[in-house]
């Protein structure tokens, strides 16, 4: 097996500092991305602001991530900041063996000015803009998270994606092999995560119910207002709030199940394997992703509504929940999702150069 060592480019999404305080999937996948690179002797260097924390090195674009500079008055539009980062990847890009992407791919065109490889991960659903620079510019790769964001993708331009799934540090997580106290919904309050049937499910079984997460947008303040918070009795329904690491942790393993009722098409879904990490097994909706994260009768179930998960609570229950972190960590182990990368990064670089 070719072991170069490999001088890498990452270039983060900017919005939140590395490693999230919080919310922030792509932020915590490039933690355990860029310090296992480092660990494998590689040279990486990430491309972010300066509150982030990682074992590569930092090349600081901004004060502190996005978020917080917005909240703060301090900036007030995302572009200008995003355009320094992918400059600065270019500019250097002399200097790397491969550069890797992690914004949305309205900045594609860009990395194919770039000295050496590119690589974009599709960390959401492409749109037909989207699609439109993938044809345009087809010398810059682009990895999907899950088989189905480019199923149909393929099928239109006629041309493959590879796909890196992915991957959560279980080390992170202490499971819990015994019944849980509660059933339980991780994430953003909105209607395309939908609390509401959580909440909903909770109430036809009689269970107890722990919310945590918070809404986002003018949008999601309405919907948590109008639909979750009157439900919220303290009692048999109760919301947590934004939770960071070691709260997170131990919400997920004291649950006897994660709810995942969600109404739109996840290209992912990292909470799923946070759960299982936790031993704690899912209950999905089947659209999206979901399909291929969650194993039937293993880690979880899937149903066609969120209705069709009340009834799957109870096989849920019953489920090992030892074999539940164990099957999970063999697909999902944060180790195979940079084995797949560096695969990626090492097939690009030989055919670009032919070495």
């Amino acid at each position: 097996m070719n072991s170069r060592r490999l001088r890498i480019a990452q270039v983060s999404p900017l919005w939140t500092r590395i490693p999230p305080v919080n919310y922030g999937g792509i932020e915590l996948l490039l933690k355990l991305l860029v310090d296992e690179l480092v660990e494998r002797g590689h040279e990486v260097t990430l491309f972010a602001t300066s509150d982030c924390e990682t074992r590569g090195n930092l090349f600081s674009v901004a004060d502190a991530c996005l978020t917080d500079l917005m909240a703060e008055g301090k900036a007030a539009a995302f572009e200008h900041y995003a355009n320094a980062a992918v400059a600065e990847a270019i500019r250097q890009s002399g200097e790397f063996d491969v550069v890797h992407f992690h914004l949305t791919p309205g900045w594609l065109p860009l990395a194919a000015l770039a000295k050496c490889p590119s690589l974009f991960t599709l960390h959401t659903c492409a749109v037909q803009d989207d699609e439109w620079a993938f044809l345009r510019y087809p010398d810059v790769e682009v990895a999907a998270i899950s088989r189905f964001q480019v199923r149909e993708v393929e099928s239109r331009l006629g041309r493959s994606f590879p796909v890196v799934y992915n991957g959560c540090d279980f080390d992170a997580y202490q499971p819990r092999y015994e019944e849980g106290q509660y059933l339980a919904f991780l994430g953003r309050m909105s209607t395309a995560k939908n609390p509401k049937a959580a909440i909903e499910t909770a109430l036809a079984l009689g269970m107890p119910l722990v919310l945590a997460g918070q809404p986002q947008n003018g949008e999601e303040q309405r919907y948590f207002a109008e639909e979750i918070l009157p439900k919220v009795d303290g009692k048999q329904i109760q919301w947590l709030g934004p939770v960071n690491h070691e709260q997170k942790a131990e919400f997920l393993r004291n649950a006897s199940a994660l709810l995942f009722p969600i109404q739109w098409d996840e290209p992912f879904g990292l909470v799923m394997i946070e759960a299982m990490a936790c031993g704690t097994p899912v209950l999905g909706v089947h659209r999206g992703s979901v399909g291929e994260v969650v194993s039937p009768g293993v880690t979880g179930f899937t149903g066609g509504s969120p209705a069709e998960l009340t009834g799957l609570v109870e096989a849920a229950l019953r489920l090992d929940r030892t074999q539940v972190r164990q099957a999970a960590e063999q697909r999902f182990g944060y180790r195979r999702m940079v084995d797949g990368y560096e695969a990626l990064y090492r097939s690009l670089i030989e055919r670009r150069t032919g070495v």
